[in-house]
């Protein structure tokens, strides 16, 4: 089993994390973020008891990897995109 780190929130000052992680051996993403512990939220979502909810800041959506041609980068390590994950192309 390897895991890769993909890419971590880039604002993020305390333990650099959300980070994404990409596990070769299983071809699933890992995702280390904030726990959700807020009861009122986590009543309305079913949870299973071997589940757990992590949130996310929406500024991270836009660099997860869009799995097309099995390209498990995230955006902004692309050599099409910069470090922000913009199109470096002008386009």
């Amino acid at each position: 089993m390897a895991l890769h780190e993909l890419c971590r929130d880039p604002e993020s000052q305390t333990n650099q994390s959300p980070t994404l992680y990409y596990d070769d051996s299983t071809k699933t993403y890992l995702l280390q973020s904030w726990k959700v512990t807020d009861f009122e939220r986590l009543l309305s979502i079913a949870v299973p008891e071997h589940e757990t909810v992590v949130e996310f800041p929406a500024r991270l959506l836009p660099l997860f990897p869009d799995g097309s041609a099995g390209d498990i980068r995230c955006v902004c390590h692309r050599k099409d995109r910069g470090e922000d994950g913009k199109s470096t192309s002008g386009a």
